[in-house]
């Protein structure tokens, strides 16, 4: 009997790697055979150093109907190619593409998890009617949709992308073993804030995160000046990289236009993330929209108290006076005083980043997320009956 593969589909490499790789990781460990598929990129190395094959498709992130057309057909060939019985989508635009493919492939069984929906209270009607349409007809090719976030589920439901019984909630975790303050090393974060510019005695503020104008870039920008003349020692790290891909990408020149270029230091995409989170006294999200953002996870887990918007997603992360703050979504004044709030109030921010620390470990198990990815495989596989009963054990799945 044959191993059941499993391929996991994303747009970019880098989520692949950065996301996802320890999910397939532990899928890989139950027994099935597990390949990734994506655009080629700089994470392929490390991806198949890991033990995961890499099927290279090219796939854009932004919508260009003839190249979408392009990679349907080679995501097609690729899943007929495997002879996959598991084809597992993320994000909107492989989501779509390869649940098409896979339908067209004749692959059993089709699950999609949903990272967040792109369209949002601040769009046009328009455009949010055209990227709910764009979910409807993903939907259409799933077998089954795991959400990230519970409210995602609710309004995948309200607004008729699918079925109740189509959907359920996933959760999302973290690697509580690596994001742990108990790792960090004071003498090499001594180093790295002098490397990094950060000024002795400086307060930081830090965000991590793409940089385009959808992550809220530009208003923490803009609240940056009303901090800094409240909190005069304050610098602004902010982490990530430019994301050319996307609408309103950003770069540094945005800080020196907003007059704070001065007090910011950008990073550009690092490895170092744990460390990097240790250097801050408060973390800030400003985003317009998300699914669970990792980073405000992430940032608890260090015990480092948040600044998010008020938005889908956000709200999971962080509750509001436990772990951190919510503020309105593009309130500038708002978002300035909760920074100021946290960096003045020594006391509250402790107290908030020891609760966001208990916090990630009652909830943030990334752990708990891969059972229930793999008990759904089990289930389903069962089910459709395409692997033999009680399968799902390290002698491997196994197809009939």
């Amino acid at each position: 009997m044959k191993k059941i593969k499993i391929a996991h589909v994303t747009t970019v490499d880098m989520t692949l790697f950065g996301a996802l790789l320890n999910q397939m990781m532990s899928i890989l460990v139950e027994g099935y055979e597990v390949v990734g598929i994506s655009s080629p990129g700089p994470f392929v190395e490390r991806i198949q150093s890991a033990g995961i094959r890499h099927v290279p498709v090219r796939m854009t992130r932004r919508i260009t109907p003839l190249a979408d057309l392009v990679s349907l057909w080679r995501l097609f060939l690729a899943m007929r190619r495997e002879h996959l019985t598991v084809v597992h989508t993320h994000n909107p635009k492989s989501g779509l593409l390869g649940q098409l493919a896979a339908r067209m492939a004749g692959v059993p069984l089709v699950i999609n998890t949903l990272h967040g929906f792109y369209f949002h209270d601040r769009m046009s009607p328009l455009a949010r009617r055209f990227y709910i349409l764009v979910e409807k007809l993903a939907a259409r090719c799933s077998d089954l949709i795991l959400s990230q976030s519970s409210e995602d589920v609710a309004t995948a439901i309200a607004e008729g992308i699918c079925p109740p019984g189509k959907i359920r909630h996933l959760g999302n975790g973290i690697d509580l073993r690596v994001f742990d303050t108990s790792l960090t090393d004071p003498a090499l974060l001594s180093k790295k804030r002098e490397e990094l510019g950060i000024r002795e005695g400086a307060r930081v503020v830090g965000y991590v995160g793409r940089l385009v104008k959808e992550k809220g870039i530009l208003e923490l920008l803009r609240a940056a000046g009303d901090v800094r003349r409240a909190v005069p020692d304050v610098q602004f790290l902010i982490v990530g990289p430019a994301d050319n891909e996307k609408a309103g990408v950003l770069t540094p020149e945005a800080a020196r236009d907003h007059g704070v270029a001065d007090a910011c230091v950008f990073t550009g995409l690092r490895y170092d993330m744990p460390d990097l989170y240790a250097l801050m006294d408060v973390f800030v999200l400003p985003s317009h929209r998300e699914g669970f953002p990792r980073s405000s996870m992430e940032a608890s887990a260090m015990g480092v108290p948040s600044v998010v918007t008020d938005v889908r997603g956000c709200r999971e992360a962080i509750e509001n006076g436990r772990n951190g703050l919510l503020v309105p979504l593009g309130d500038v004044e708002a978002l300035a005083g909760a920074i100021i709030d946290l960096l003045r109030n020594g006391e509250k921010a402790a107290r908030m980043g020891a609760e966001g620390r208990r916090m990630a470990q009652e909830r943030f198990d990334e752990r708990i997320m891969f059972e229930k990815v793999k008990e759904t495989y089990a289930g389903l596989l069962s089910e459709r009956g395409l692997c033999q009963a009680g399968t799902g054990t390290k002698e491997g799945p196994q197809t009939l």
